[in-house]
């Protein structure tokens, strides 16, 4: 067993606070000097939280979980409660679509970015050694690329990334990754990975593809019968705590809509925009309508949420039969954008296009091979890390695309990412002189 990945203390996987101030306060010393609370007021700013900042404004004037585009169009389960009533309490506070409300939120996702730091140095210190995980917590602390969502988008990617990072560590410590296993899967443990799963569906329901795959490679750990026996309770307890985190929405939208809706009631909608005709791959402009007099909003409006999602998407399975090689060649299309190349919404400046797409591009090559090295030497986690990325594009792929969608995956990539750079260093004897004084090798 190699130095990086033997057995080590808990301790030794704590990150240094300097981590986390720093990550926090760059982020808000670029939001008061960048003036990134400023947001555009066109659309009665609509670029303000988009859906989720209607729906907000909604529950802040007390008119109720509704109205995610424009107007009073009724009741909504669009998109899940976490981050929008977090903006809605920050709207009751501070003002609706005020700067200084905007100023609080993103001052919120900052420290979502900021509390992910000190776990992506524990996923780097477990599966790679202490020098993987200066890196690759600094890298994330500083990097402007991972910086933008939480210094520039009103949006829930900083709050879910958090959350999913912090369950995957606490898979990893369960599990003993890195460290001397335990002897006993313990309740609270489980307890607490309900909670955080809980919280993601809350956030991203999306990454609940994970949640299974999770709790199987927790389990796995253990080869006696009966530890198995009892784990399997464990993780029965934890998916009982996780419905329960969850229970009040699936109520709230029995009552109101008198249908189960688990999570999101978007889909058919979605699928209507991605599988279209005239659909080119990505989605440019909202699902519905924001202009009120426009003849898609008024139908929307009219016919209510769920039960124009239905037609749409019937709608969506109409077009997906009768031309599926089109069909296809766009989910094709999909997953080349998720990894290679997401167009820029506005355009943007060729030469910035060009460097943000390289970039882009680069991490994405990198953080595979860094994977498919880390299987290869089979490293702690890499296959947790292998599923990740293998699972939760996939929605993606089939619905829609954006850099932001990448986010949650992006602590799993940096960590990766450090992990190819220090092997290639090893093997072809490249040397930073200067920083390995400042961070010696674990």
């Amino acid at each position: 067993m190699s130095q990086s990945s033997a057995p080590a203390a808990d301790s030794s996987f704590r990150a240094p606070k300097i981590l986390f101030w720093t990550a926090f306060l760059v982020r808000i010393a670029y939001i008061v000097l960048a003036h990134s609370y400023h947001t555009p007021p066109y659309n009665n700013h609509f670029e303000f939280g988009w859906e989720n900042g209607r729906v907000a404004a909604s529950v802040a004037a007390g008119h109720g979980y509704s109205s995610p585009f424009s107007g009073d169009t009724g009741p909504t389960a669009w998109m899940v409660p976490g981050f929008t009533l977090l903006l809605a309490g920050v709207f009751k506070v501070c003002g609706i679509y005020t700067n200084l409300s905007a100023a609080v939120i993103l001052g919120f996702n900052s420290l979502f970015q900021a509390l992910t730091a000190p776990l992506v140095y524990e996923m780097g210190a477990r599966v790679a050694g202490r020098r993987n995980a200066l890196w690759a917590g600094w890298i994330w602390a500083l990097y402007p690329g991972i910086m933008q969502y939480g210094v520039h988008w009103i949006w829930e990617m900083s709050m879910s990334t958090f959350f999913f990072a912090a369950v995957l560590v606490l898979g990893m410590r369960m599990r003993g990754t890195g460290a001397t296993p335990p002897q006993r899967q313990r309740v609270r443990d489980w307890v607490c990975f309900g909670l955080l799963w809980g919280a993601v569906s809350m956030t991203n329901p999306t990454l609940l593809l994970m949640a299974p795959v999770e709790g199987l490679w927790i389990l796995s750990i253990s080869p006696r019968f009966k530890d198995w026996i009892r784990g399997l309770a464990l993780a029965v307890l934890s998916g009982v705590v996780c419905a329960a985190v969850a229970a009040p929405w699936v109520i709230r939208n029995e009552l109101v809509f008198h249908a189960f809706i688990p999570t999101r009631s978007n889909f058919g909608a979605e699928a209507a925009m991605a599988w279209s005709p005239s659909s080119i791959g990505f989605p440019w402009g909202a699902t519905v309508p924001t202009e009120v007099h426009q003849p898609e909003h008024q139908l929307y409006a009219q016919m209510g949420e769920l039960a124009y999602v239905q037609m749409r998407g019937r709608l969506a399975h109409q077009w997906a039969h009768q031309d599926p090689g089109h069909f296809w060649r766009l989910v094709g299309l999909r997953f080349y954008m998720y990894w290679a190349n997401v167009p820029h919404a506005s355009g943007g400046k060729p030469v910035s296009e060009v460097f943000r797409e390289a970039n882009y591009c680069l991490g994405s090559i990198a953080g595979l091979l860094g994977l498919a090295l880390a299987l290869r030497r089979r490293l702690p986690a890499a296959g947790l890390f292998g599923m990740a990325i293998l699972l939760l594009p996939i929605v993606y792929y089939f619905v829609t695309v954006g850099s932001r969608f990448r986010n949650p995956l992006e602590p799993i990539l940096v960590v990766l990412i450090v992990y190819l750079f220090q092997q290639a260093e090893l093997c072809w004897g490249f040397t930073w002189p200067g920083l390995r004084r400042l961070w010696p090798a674990s």
